[in-house]
């Protein structure tokens, strides 16, 4: 997948360094390897026996592809931030974690920025509470406004550039390096949704045409 990278406290330049190029080497090959035939290959697979499970936007799709991996090359998967069972569930969970990174992969909705923001920062920062990772870098990884339109997501969900509005007014809450990644839409497909029933919409695949990729229209 095409993606453009924000650098926030420097993390780029952080993560070239060698105590972290290995992790972020293996990150960035893990996005790059995911093709646009993988996206529909696995999206289209959902309503492979009950169309009606088709999901609407590529969001599933990637995030499957994503987790299978990261769990391949040895991340580790729904990661708790803490190791008291009082502090766990999807609110105190990082989607990977492997040495000193930590990864949250955000498609949802843009009221929980902030959150998804400071979850790295927990990830990285000493607590009272007895920590279950330590890591020192966090990466988000989003949509683009162009990949949320082509891509079937739900309006309301938190973009790559909201994430990037957000980052002034927390700059003094978020004290740890972060990488914002945004992912691009797809440049041979988008998803159309389609009224399947009165209450169900699925997201269908249509292809570009080679003049349509090509910019003419």
């Amino acid at each position: 997948m095409k993606h453009v990278i924000h650098s926030f406290r420097h993390a780029e330049v952080i993560l070239q360094e060698e105590e972290f190029i290995d992790q972020f080497s293996d990150l960035i090959h893990i996005l790059e390897a995911v093709t646009e035939e993988d996206i529909i290959k696995k999206h289209e697979s959902y309503g492979t026996v009950d169309i009606n499970k088709t999901p609407k936007s590529i969001s599933k799709a990637i995030n499957d592809l994503l987790k299978e991996r990261f769990v391949d090359n040895q991340w580790s998967s729904e990661s708790g931030i803490f190791q008291d069972t009082a502090y766990d569930g999807d609110t105190w969970r990082l989607d990977f974690a492997k040495d000193d990174i930590s990864i949250e992969v955000a498609f949802n909705h843009a009221s929980v920025i902030a959150w998804n923001l400071i979850k790295p920062v927990l990830a990285s920062e000493l607590n009272h509470i007895e920590k279950a990772i330590q890591t020192k870098i966090g990466v988000i990884i989003t949509a683009t406004n162009n990949m949320r339109k082509k891509g079937g997501f739900d309006a309301a969900i938190g973009t790559y550039e909201k994430y990037l509005d957000y980052l002034a007014p927390l700059q003094n809450i978020l004290t740890v390096p972060l990488l914002i990644i945004g992912l691009e839409a797809p440049e041979t497909f988008e998803i159309e949704q389609y009224q399947h029933a009165p209450r169900k919409k699925i997201g269908k695949v249509k292809y570009y045409s080679q003049d349509d990729q090509l910019g003419l229209f």
